[in-house]
Parts: C-alpha cells; sequence; structure tokens
C-alpha cells in the first residue's frame, strides 16, 4: 500500500501492569522472601529445601522474563481507500503484514464459553484472527469501531451544492 490518508487505524500492544522497574523491584522482594523462608529450613537441617528454592526461583526469572519479552508485540490495523492492512510485529523484531479483501468483509466476534471471544475479520477465504492480547471490553470496542469505519467507507458519498435551491412556479 501507498502511503494514503487512513481512515481507520488501530495500534494494539499487550497490557503490563508493572514497568520494568517494578518487575525488578518484585522479583527483589521474592527473592528475599524465598531466601529467607529457605535459610531457615536449611538451619532446621532440611537443607533439599535450599535447592529447590533456587530452582523456583529460576523458573520464576526465566517466566517473568518470557512475560516482559512478549510485551514487545504489536499489531496494526490499518483502513485505507486501497483496504485493511493487518500488520504484526513479534515479540523478537519480526514483521508481517496481510491485505485483507475489504469488498466482503464482516468484523466478527466468535463467544467462547469461558473465555474471552475471538476477533476475527472475516471475507471470501479469508478468517483472520486480530486483538488477541486485548480483553473482552477491549476486542468489543475495537470490533465496533471498526465495524463503524467499515460501513463508513462502503457508505454512499453524496456531496450536496449549496447553490442548489427548489424553485417554486
Amino acid at each position: 500500500m501507498h502511503a494514503e490518508t487512513p481512515l481507520f487505524e488501530a495500534v494494539i500492544s499487550p497490557h503490563r501492569s508493572l514497568s520494568p522497574r517494578g518487575l525488578r523491584i518484585l522479583f527483589g522482594a521474592l527473592c528475599l522472601l524465598c531466601g529467607a523462608t529457605a535459610t531457615g529450613f536449611v538451619l532446621l537441617g532440611a537443607w533439599p529445601v535450599g535447592g529447590f528454592t533456587g530452582v523456583e526461583l529460576a523458573l520464576a526469572a526465566f517466566l517473568f522474563r518470557l512475560n516482559a519479552r512478549s510485551a514487545r508485540g504489536v499489531e496494526m490495523l490499518l483502513l485505507t481507500e486501497r483496504g485493511l492492512r493487518v500488520s504484526r510485529t513479534s515479540p523478537g523484531g519480526q514483521r508481517s503484514a496481510r491485505d485483507v479483501p475489504t469488498a466482503w468483509l464482516r468484523v466478527h466476534l466468535e463467544e467462547r464459553p469461558g473465555r474471552t471471544p475471538a476477533l476475527l475479520l472475516v471475507a471470501h477465504g479469508v478468517r483472520e484472527e486480530v486483538g488477541a492480547s486485548l480483553g473482552d471490553a477491549e476486542k468489543r470496542d475495537l470490533a465496533a469501531a471498526l465495524s463503524d469505519a467499515l460501513a463508513r467507507w462502503r457508505g454512499p458519498r453524496f456531496e450536496t451544492t449549496p447553490d442548489y435551491q427548489a424553485s417554486s412556479t
């Protein structure tokens, strides 16, 4: 797509409640508490607890890092006169883009019991899920906004002339 005026644009990035600094503080507090508990058990003679605590903290560090890394993934929806483009940047930095045909495009929320609904772009031969990292309310808002933008894009455009006056005879 060439640089055109966007009719609709949404940038979707995963929400994280802790900043990197907050995450370091939380992990430091976790290390202190687990270390103090493990030290108490080791002093009582239950020395294997120290090893298990070390493994537990290493696993927690790995999972915290994995969670922080996944927050770098971004998804962008861009609707222009030429169509809808879905661009994704993975947490590792790989980029991909897909142009979705807009002629018969529908925005569909597929309800899934016990889970947030799937936000799907459905067209002839295409079924693309977007906004997987969003919560229920955010997906519903995005679906409504994108549906409205598609309706405005498809809708007739009437030009009125201010010089027109009805003649009375």
